[in-house]
Order: structure tokens, then sequence, then C-alpha cells
């Protein structure tokens, strides 16, 4: 059973809030980063995080809206359905808070964490986002080449758009395995977002993979939210564990 604590950890500009979740034994054992979607940590990210570590993994998911203030920054009744405009306002509010410049300063401090712990081997960190997550993970890549091993993204959004920072330029800058698993009824991530990312990635020379996922919408692996699907999340444990036990 994985041993969960939460943590305080220094950052660029403050402190912190963050889960840890790692195996019972003494290890080392590999590190992940997990960057949590728009919403934020709650229960539903800290049993995703000891299920990773259930499989070996010390796993560090940090609020990175911690800026803002420490988790919970949205009230856990706008995860209902009938208030999904609410919700939706309330998370644009927070995206907001982690601007790009900010990004680049917090995400390699998060991976020094990550490795930094006397219970890690010392491995690259694998990185997995959700919801936004996905960006963030691909700009850390393409950030620390050399420090990221693999990162999977999952109902990730807005990973190509018609802006100069559009996170799919940064694919030449990345040399880890990528793998996305889309919800195909995603308006953040359309059908044709997902082949001009996979262009991008063929033309860079990446080592990628990008799976649809039939039937889902975006948010599929939050079983907190109204797009859960079981299905397709336990397809998203499958290909997650594949890719990181074989980086």
């Amino acid at each position: 059973m994985a041993v969960f604590e939460e943590l305080d950890l220094p950052m660029p500009d403050g402190v912190c809030d963050a889960y840890l979740a790692r195996p019972a034994g003494e290890g080392p054992h590999p590190p992940v980063l997990m960057i949590m979607d728009a919403i934020g940590l709650r229960p539903r990210l800290r049993e995703m995080a000891e299920r990773l570590a259930d499989d070996g993994y010390v796993v560090l998911a940090p609020n990175v809206y911690y800026r803002t203030g420490r988790q919970p920054l949205l009230d856990p009744s706008l995860l209902a359905a009938e208030r999904g405009e609410e919700r939706h306002t309330a998370i644009t509010g927070l995206l907001a808070s982690l601007t790009p410049d900010r990004w680049r300063a917090d995400g390699p401090a998060y991976l020094e964490h990550c490795r930094a712990r006397d219970d890690v081997a010392d491995d690259d960190v694998r990185v997995v986002g959700y919801c936004m997550g996905g960006g963030l993970a691909l700009r850390l890549a393409a950030q620390c080449p050399g420090d990221v091993a693999a990162i999977c993204g999952f109902h990730a959004g807005r990973l190509v758009t018609d802006g100069p920072d559009s996170p799919h330029h940064v694919l030449p800058d990345v040399e880890a395995r990528i793998y996305f698993g889309f919800a195909d009824e995603d308006p953040g991530m359309t059908s044709a977002q997902i082949e001009r990312l996979r262009l991008a990635a063929e033309e860079a020379d990446c080592d990628y993979e990008g799976e649809i996922y039939a039937g889902v919408r975006h948010g599929f692996t939050m079983s907190d939210l109204p797009a859960y699907d079981e299905r397709a999340t336990a397809r998203h444990w499958e290909a997650l564990l594949q890719v990181f036990d074989e980086a």
C-alpha cells in the first residue's frame, strides 16, 4: 500500500503545497511528476498518485497555482454537472495565474524536488499531465530535455493553436518519449489539431504516439467529474504504465 503525505515545497515565488505518494518499501524508486488538471489537488488526484505509487513510483503532485493560494482553490460543489458554466468561469481565473514565464521558473524546480529525495532512484523524471498539465509537461520536457525521460498527457487541450507560443512549437527541443491520450469529443483538441500535432512531432523526429479514446469527453480520467469514463480510464493506466516502465 502506498504511503501518502502532504508537503510544502520552497519555490521561486513562495511555498507550494503538494501531494507525495511513494511505495511502502525503502527503494530507491523512479520519480514521477504528476501535473494536476485545471481544477487542482483534491481527493481524486490523491487516489491517482497513490495508484501510481502502488506500481513502484515516487509521485510528486504540486499545486501549480500556489501563488494564488493553497488547495483547494475551487469549491467542490462546482464539480457537479449542472454547475459547468460556473466551474469554467472559476477555472479561467485560476489558469490566468500560471503564465508561461512562471511555468519556466517553476517546472525545473519541481523536477529538482523530485530528484532530491533519498528514496528516489538516479533516473530521469517521468512526467504525467492531465488537462492543462499535458501542455505544461510538453513545455517542461523541451526546457529540460536532459532531465525528463518520458511524458504522458491525457485529455490535454490547446496543444496546437495558431499563436506563436503554441505548445506544439517546442517539439524540436523534446528528447523524451511522448504519449498523449486524447478524448475524441474534446473541443479543446479537435481531430484536425490532433493531426497537426502528429505531423509536427513527425517533422521534429520525436518519439511520439497519440491515441484517440473513442466516445469520451474532456476529463474522462477524473471520477469526480461528469465526463468520467471507467473504460477509458483503465486504458489510460495501461498506456501510462507501459510508457513509464519502458522509459
